[in-house]
C-alpha cells in the first residue's frame, strides 16, 4: 500500500481511454481504426486514435512513429506531442520525452499532466532540483489539488527533505483527508524524522478505520 512517486505519475500520465477494455477489445478497435485509415489516409484524427490504441496495447514504438508522421504535418499538435513523450518515457528515451513535454508546455503552460510528465522525466534523468522546480510551479498553478502536493512530497522524501515533505503531506491531507495512501506516506516520513509515536498513532488510526493491521506490519516494526 506504500505510495511511490512513480505511482502518482503513472496515475496522472496514463493515456485515458473512454472506457476500460480488454487487450482483445483494443485489438478489435485497432483493426477498426486501420480500416477507417485505409479509407481516409490523410485524417490526423484517425492517426491519433490509432496512436492512443497503440499506447493502450503498450506498443510504444508504433505510437511514436505515428506521432512523428502527425507532427510532420502539424508541428503544434498537442496530442501527438503528449503521446510521443509518453511513449518515449516508456522506452527510456528520456531526453526525447523531455523535449516533447517542453514543446507542449510552450503552447499550453498550465497543463497539469504535461508539467507532471516533465517533472517525472527530469527525475528519471536524475535532475531532481529541476524536477522540484516543476513541482513548485504546479503547486502555484493548482493550489487546490491534493495530487500535486503528494507528488512534491514524494520527491522531497527522495531528496531526504523530510520536514518539507511532511508539510506537503499535511497539505495533501487537508484537501483529501481520507486518502489512505497519503496517511501511510505521512507515517513513513514521520518515521524518517524519528517521530515514531506520531507515526504509530497514524497507523492505529488506519487500523481503527478498517485497514488490516497485517498490511502495515513493516511500518509498525519501524515504530518500535
Amino acid at each position: 500500500m506504500k505510495i511511490k512517486i512513480i505511482c502518482i505519475f503513472t496515475l496522472l500520465l496514463g493515456v485515458t481511454a473512454l472506457k476500460a477494455q480488454t487487450q482483445k477489445q483494443w485489438r478489435d478497435s485497432l483493426s477498426a481504426v486501420n480500416s477507417q485509415i485505409a479509407a481516409h489516409p490523410d485524417s490526423i484524427q484517425l492517426q491519433l486514435q490509432k496512436a492512443n490504441i497503440n499506447l493502450q496495447l503498450l506498443e510504444w514504438e508504433n505510437a511514436a512513429q505515428i506521432c512523428n508522421e502527425v507532427l510532420k504535418k502539424d508541428t503544434l499538435n498537442l496530442s501527438a506531442l503528449y503521446y510521443r513523450a509518453y511513449a518515449n518515457n516508456n522506452m527510456r528515451r528520456y531526453e526525447l520525452a523531455k523535449n516533447d513535454y517542453e514543446d507542449f508546455l510552450k503552447i499550453s503552460p498550465r497543463n497539469m499532466q504535461a508539467r507532471l510528465g516533465l517533472a517525472y522525466t527530469l527525475i528519471k534523468l536524475k535532475r531532481n532540483v529541476q524536477a522540484l522546480d516543476q513541482m513548485n510551479n504546479l503547486v502555484e498553478m493548482f493550489p487546490d489539488s491534493s495530487i500535486v502536493y503528494a507528488a512534491r512530497a514524494e520527491l522531497e522524501k527522495e531528496m531526504k527533505s523530510y520536514e518539507t515533505a511532511l508539510y506537503d503531506w499535511d497539505e495533501a491531507l487537508k484537501r483529501e483527508p481520507g486518502n489512505t495512501d497519503y496517511i501511510i506516506s505521512k507515517a513513513e516520513v514521520l518515521i524518517c524524522l524519528d517521530r515514531k509515536r506520531e507515526a504509530k498513532n497514524l497507523l492505529d488510526f488506519l487500523v481503527r478505520n478498517g485497514i488490516a493491521r497485517g498490511t502495515l506490519k513493516e511500518l509498525y516494526a519501524k515504530c518500535k
